[in-house]
């Protein structure tokens, strides 16, 4: 069994969990959002990033707002919808399950 592979599938089963938390603090850039990641270690690519991006929009989770730039072309800023901010919420409260879960395990092969 490869671990990388196992590594990676669990970086991408919480990257959508990690985005909405980003975006709960503040609305952002894609390329700002990729920064945040890299620096969690969580590294994505734009390839990666876009297509989750305009899903969670497509679902209702995410809104966007364009803003001109000194620099080159407009860009669009993501943030949570009303919808998005619950949703976030409700993973946000699970994934405090789910770590409390985890460490009890860990914690009991540890004894």
């Amino acid at each position: 069994m490869n671990v990388e592979n196992t590594k990676a599938q669990m970086r991408k089963g919480i990257l959508e969990f990690c985005i909405l938390s980003i975006l709960a603090e503040e609305e952002a850039y894609p390329s700002d959002i990729i920064a945040k990641l890299k620096d969690a270690k969580l590294i994505v690519v734009e390839g990666t990033l876009y297509p989750l991006l305009t899903r969670l929009k497509n679902t209702g989770l995410l809104a966007y707002r364009w803003e001109e730039s000194t620099s080159g072309p407009p860009r669009k800023y993501y943030k949570l919808t009303e919808l998005g901010i619950k949703f976030s919420q409700e993973l946000a409260s699970t994934w405090e399950e789910l770590q409390s879960a985890v460490n009890q395990v860990k914690s009991k092969k540890n004894k």
